[in-house]
């Protein structure tokens, strides 16, 4: 537990974040390499998650490389300058920029309910892809919480695994039998068809038909990142982010040259992106007011968790759980940076540079537990046992299970929730299903922010979610307090209230 500013001031001493101000440095990926490999994983992991947690509380400034040469002697910009077009502006920088640099942390924008959460829509970010310049075209992203995104990424692993096997399943009986038709599933969920065709037999050759998949790309790898589900990892949406919403460029994303033309280079090492990686997956999952009260950590009436309880179900009544898949269970419960997952790591890094030269390898990844190798929220108990509230739960088998409350792909979700311009040719009104891990404290919701409440937010679905809306819209009054009362249940915790 940290102490608190007064008692570090009443000691005469600084505050921890000063002291991390003053002492952060980059994180060198060879020496977190040489521990793995030399028997330290522990060491490294911990060592990387703390590392995480300083950048990602960390106040950035021009020396550090923070912001962007946007032009007009400007270093950041709430709004996307595609008009400025002069040598080294805006509009010149590379990897295109999308929108600002807008923050100095990341903090300044995942801070609600509390430190790593989500953003008021104050904080929304504004993006041009297209360079459009046009503010009519402009996309709008709320900010989403950091917390536990191992638990996605490794869901998608795991499923995109299943579709290759499938997919090869089908290869294999196509060039045998001419042509194979394989239903694509994976953790109960359904993510269409695929058709394979022979087209010569000796070599067999074949052609794939994905125009029948669901949700999900032709690739089959899963993407549980970015609103519009377009990102595979943790780590390449991190630089990604860093590079758009802090003019922050990672090592790994333009090598040693200068792509925001700020007068530094080398901002973010590779080892900075892995700690950043690391603490983000690492951080403690979502949890529910009734397993608070079960714990003992908060008290709930009778009423209110029956109220709870019927909610849940009349939720699923709904039809809501044929999107927001309640829970899905892991086979192997282990997060690994780099992972071994085709799709999931990078062959080569953005700037064109093998991740091995920097030391990143699969045969020393960063690795740990998900059910318990997190450093937060281990607590104790009223009754002076410990329990690890951070960790992903097992069930009455021992199977490690996440209550993730999506199935990762993307839905139609109607004319009015629909982006006014589809940069990525993915469908304007195309929408990965949030999660709704913790969604009952990160408020406000939908892709801009624009529900208040949650009832807002059920109200504006339509599209592939219009019938389960309609149904909802249809139930008593109660029942509908009932359904908000289930969604206001799912809650972020943190036992450090300084976090």
């Amino acid at each position: 537990m940290r102490l608190n500013t007064l008692t570090f001031l009443m000691l005469g001493l600084r505050p921890i974040s000063a002291l991390a101000e003053d002492a952060l440095l980059p994180v060198d990926q060879q020496t977190l390499t040489r521990m793995i490999a030399n028997g330290q994983a522990s060491d490294a992991f911990h060592e990387a998650f703390e590392a995480g947690d300083e950048l990602t509380e960390f106040s950035f400034d021009a020396v550090r490389g923070v912001g962007a040469y946007i032009g007009e002697g400007r270093r950041f910009t709430r709004f996307p300058r595609a008009d400025l077009t002069g040598p080294m502006e805006w509009a010149n920088h590379f990897p295109t920029r999308e929108g600002g640099a807008n923050a100095t942390s990341c903090i300044a924008c995942h801070n609600a309910p509390f430190a790593n959460g989500a953003g008021d829509v104050a904080l929304n970010v504004v993006i041009d892809p297209a360079h459009t310049g046009d503010p009519t075209q402009y996309l709008e992203r709320n900010t989403l919480p950091l917390f536990a995104l191992g638990i996605p990424q490794r869901l998608a692993e795991e499923i995109s695994l299943d579709l290759y096997l499938q997919r090869n399943s089908a290869i294999q009986t196509a060039c045998v039998s001419g042509r194979a038709k394989v239903e694509l599933h994976s953790k109960g969920v359904d993510y269409g068809t695929l058709t394979v065709t022979r087209v010569s037999q000796d070599p067999c050759k074949f052609e794939t038909d994905t125009s029948d998949l669901a949700g999900i790309d032709a690739d089959l790898v899963i993407k549980p990142f970015g609103w519009k589900g377009n990102k595979p990892t943790i780590r390449s949406f991190t630089r990604d982010a860093a590079h758009n919403e802090l003019g922050l460029q990672a090592v790994e994303l333009v090598g040693d040259q200068d792509g925001d033309f700020d007068g530094v280079t080398n901002e973010l090492t590779v080892g900075d992106i892995t700690a950043l990686t690391t603490y983000m997956a690492a951080l403690e999952r979502p949890v529910s007011k009734l397993e608070l009260d079960d714990l003992g950590l908060i008290e709930l009436t009778a009423p209110e968790r029956s109220e709870i309880l019927a909610g849940e179900t009349a939720f699923a009544q709904a039809g809501c759980v044929s999107c927001h898949t309640p829970s899905m269970t892991f086979k192997e419960a282990v997060f690994k940076e780099p992972s071994e997952v085709p799709g999931f790591f990078d062959v080569t890094f953005p700037d064109g540079s093998d991740p091995a030269s920097h030391g990143l390898t699969p045969a020393n990844s960063m690795t740990f537990e998900l059910t318990g190798d997190q450093p937060n929220n281990i607590i104790t108990l009223p009754v002076g046992t410990t329990y690890h509230l951070g960790a992903v739960a097992r069930d009455a088998t021992g199977a490690a299970v996440a209550r993730w409350f999506t199935d990762f792909k993307r839905h139609d979700m109607g004319p009015g929730l629909s982006d006014p311009s589809d940069p990525l040719g993915l469908g304007a009104s195309m929408f990965l299903t949030r999660s709704l891990a913790g969604v009952g404290a990160t408020g406000p919701w939908l892709h801009d922010g624009r529900a208040t409440t949650l009832e807002e937010a059920i109200l504006t679905h339509g599209g592939a979610a219009q019938v389960s809306r309609d149904t909802y819209a249809k139930m008593s009054e109660e029942t509908q307090a009932e359904i908000v009362a289930f969604l206001e249940s799912l809650v972020l915790f943190n036992t450090d209230p300084e976090e």
